[in-house]
């Protein structure tokens, strides 16, 4: 697993429930306090013993933990660059999901050894899709189901997600657009803010 995706797990736990937790977390889990080295790479195992970890002491399953990652990622003040990133998909939710094929390239554009899923989307009927996402770790699935739930609050779109586990191994994530423009959105520029002195 790469370093990057630990580094996320870590700094969302501490972000979220404070530092004293993730100290916790990672004593159970074998590691050091400092964590993990965003640019190295870790066994999985390393990865699937810290999720599990983290599930033991939050009394939470592994797969909302995940889930509530990939809100993080996108919602947090720390990782604005990010969401921009993600927003540059399109102008409205529903293109932002045509966008996402092109993810996993764009990830490796940035990290080349990041591996991130595969995904592939299919618009099934009218406000009807299916993102499908093939990963050698399933938890990215949930991942990508936060990502989403919090890229429709983004947009201001109302959506409901459906996660399934297809007999190939597969996740399916079905996205019902209930309304595009349900909410006002969350305030977005093509050009960053300058910073001021």
């Amino acid at each position: 697993m790469h370093g990057l995706i630990n580094r996320a797990v870590q700094c969302f736990l501490r972000d979220t429930y404070g530092a004293d937790l993730w100290r916790a977390v990672a004593e159970r889990a074998g590691v050091g306090a400092d964590g993990f080295e965003a640019m190295l790479l870790y066994d999985d195992a390393v990865t699937d013993v810290l999720l599990d970890a983290a599930a033991a002491r939050l009394d939470r399953p592994v797969e909302a933990i995940l889930e509530d990652l990939g809100t993080y990622l996108v919602s947090h003040p720390n990782l604005e660059p990010l969401r921009r990133l993600l927003r540059f998909g399109g102008v409205g939710f529903v293109d932002f999901l045509h966008s996402l094929d092109d993810l996993p390239g764009r990830g490796r554009l940035a990290v080349p050894d990041l591996d991130l899923p595969q995904l592939e989307l299919h618009e099934e009927e009218a406000g009807r899709f299916a993102l499908l996402c093939r990963a050698d770790h399933p938890g990215f699935a949930h991942v990508m189901s936060g990502v989403l739930r919090a890229m429709a609050d983004d947009y201001g779109a109302l959506v409901l997600l459906e996660h399934e586990t297809l007999d190939s191994g597969v996740a399916r994530i079905g996205i019902h657009l209930l309304d595009q423009s349900f909410a006002a959105g969350r305030s977005f520029e093509l050009a960053a803010m300058p910073v001021r002195a």
